[in-house]
């Protein structure tokens, strides 16, 4: 990557066995893609509800030439897997990237 990969932690306590498992999926997604400009994740946990407990949010901002990719997952009590949710998300959008771009499928884009 060409900008250091970003971790914020809002509204909850920085983690750094968290923390570890994002540099970890980061960097498989690297492995998969070398082109990877920058990589930002934020994770979140949003305002408690009673009847459903807390709620754990994970943003993954990929940026690869001429593109951006976002993934976003919400889940519920566990942010660990709320993480591998997201970046299976991102790997998923970054394959479809790679595949538009060598022209293995045709470009949805406008």
């Amino acid at each position: 990557m060409q900008v250091p990969l970003q971790i914020t932690f809002r509204h909850m306590q920085q983690s750094a066995p968290l923390e570890t498992a994002i540099r970890e999926s980061a960097a498989k997604l690297e492995a998969l893609e070398a082109n990877i400009t920058s990589c930002r994740v934020v994770v979140e946990e949003r305002a408690r509800h009673q009847a459903s407990g807390r709620e754990i949010n994970v943003r993954v901002d990929l940026r690869v030439p001429g593109r951006e990719l976002v993934a976003n997952r919400a889940h519920h009590e566990d942010a660990y897997v709320a993480v591998r949710e997201a970046f299976d998300d991102a790997r998923r959008r970054l394959e479809e990237e790679l595949r538009i771009q060598r022209g293995d499928v045709k470009s949805r884009r406008g």
